[in-house]
């Protein structure tokens, strides 16, 4: 029987999702981060898939999203966007370190995957923990500050008023530098990493992340199977049932 538990950690809302035969055992555990404007909910799916498999599964709530949700509109929260995924970040090790304090993480069978600002949050988080075994990222982005050159252009071609000066803007993309796996390959370690993306996605590019998997190639070389690239040629901006059953077999597989 698999379980849901809702839980705070560090004023961090998430669900745990854990087979119950597991429940107080060591066990892998992946982190899964949703995307923006959704919520840890709209993912139990995948965390059943995983648990049926024996994985310990935490959806944890993003910043200004679901339970921690502000009055900000769309446009708002979009301006927030880099800040809701750096602080996404810090946040995935405060939720490993918990599960470890708790005697329930598996040691070195720790996996991190999202969709869309989830997948872009993991690929970020690879730049900055080696603690991540396996990874997957669903139609997320690697290239940090391309993908907010992009949308900056897209806003300006829009008519909408950016609250940033050119001064600001080149901070931001200072900030987000040491975040940029496109920025700093050497990070990847050979871990195992599966990207699922629709060329027709209209939200976060395809290209530029299908271009990022082609140049790393190489450093696979002897490791092949451990990089993975699913293309989806009908699919937009949601993910497939075969880019969801791709993901519970690559974290069995790897964890």
């Amino acid at each position: 029987m698999v379980i849901v538990e809702k839980i705070n950690i560090a004023d961090i809302p998430l669900l745990h999702i854990v087979n119950h035969s597991h429940r107080d055992k060591k066990t892998p555990v992946v982190i899964f981060v949703h995307g923006f404007t959704s919520a840890k909910e709209n993912n139990l799916h995948y965390a059943y898939y995983l648990a049926e498999k024996g994985i310990r599964v935490v959806l944890p709530e993003a910043l200004d999203h679901g339970e921690r949700s502000k009055d900000y509109n769309t446009k708002e929260l979009s301006f927030r966007f880099w800040k809701i995924v750096i602080n996404e970040i810090a946040e995935v090790n405060t939720i490993k370190e918990y599960f470890e304090v708790n005697d329930l993480i598996d040691q070195g069978r720790i996996g991190l995957a999202g969709t869309s600002m989830g997948g872009i949050t993991t690929l970020g988080a690879l730049t900055q923990y080696d603690w991540i075994k396996a990874a997957v990222s669903l139609m997320g982005s690697p290239c940090y500050t391309t993908l907010l050159k992009g949308q900056l252009s897209v806003l300006k071609q829009s008519g909408v008023k950016i609250p940033l000066s050119n001064d600001e803007i080149d901070e931001q993309l200072s900030l987000l530098e040491p975040f940029d796996l496109s920025l700093h390959t050497e990070k990847l370690q050979n871990r195992p990493l599966l990207f699922w993306h629709g060329e027709r996605d209209d939200m976060v590019p395809f290209a530029p992340t299908y271009q990022f998997y082609k140049d790393i190639i190489p450093m696979y070389e002897k490791t092949p199977e451990r990089l993975k690239f699913i293309v989806d040629p009908l699919a937009g901006h949601k993910v497939s049932r075969e880019g969801a059953l791709a993901l519970t077999e690559w974290f069995e597989r790897y964890l």
